[in-house]
């Protein structure tokens, strides 16, 4: 993984990561489309993440959860408010309660993940919107800028090994 630009925009409330993987744009699509190849990357390695369900489709809900290394979870929620395959989609992404449903915790973030075909290669931007700087710097404070960069450390694994075959 080449990290290109990684990047938090206290004026525009953003944080944006952009890598570039040696893999075509339909094997990074994989890793986000399929809820097994996602929780092997979403979330820094010593939280690991399982989904529970996984609906990338605009409307379709996402949860889950990262299991830290003293057995302790935490749980979160996605919303997809926007899908074109194999190069974009968006989605909300907020804190869960043990119910597994949104709690409110810290609001909500935005987030637009987009592709790039590079000729066998693929470069992905991640765009995370926050709703205002108390939420960044708050988020940032908890380590999701850390913990962004090390689930993304993972990927390169993942896309080293064969597709895994659909049905």
């Amino acid at each position: 993984m080449t990290v290109i630009n990684h990047q938090q925009d206290v004026q525009n409330l953003t944080l944006t990561f952009v890598v570039q993987f040696d893999a075509d744009i339909e094997r990074v699509w994989q890793i986000w489309e399929d809820p097994r190849q996602l929780e092997r990357w979403w979330g820094p390695p010593t939280w690991p993440a399982t989904f529970v369900r996984h609906e990338m489709v605009p409307g379709g809900e996402s949860r889950y959860y990262m299991t830290g290394p003293g057995g302790e979870k935490s749980a979160g929620w996605w919303k997809t408010t926007a899908v074109s395959a194999p190069t974009r989609f968006a989605f909300e992404d907020g804190f869960a309660g043990e119910d597994g449903e949104p709690s409110g915790f810290l609001g909500s973030t935005s987030c637009t993940v987009t592709l790039e075909d590079l000729g066998g290669r693929t470069r992905m931007t991640t765009v995370t919107h926050f709703e205002n700087v108390e939420q960044l710097q708050e988020m940032v404070k908890m380590g999701m800028e850390e913990g962004m960069a090390q689930a993304m450390g993972q990927i390169d694994g993942i896309l080293a090994e064969p597709a895994p075959q659909a049905g």
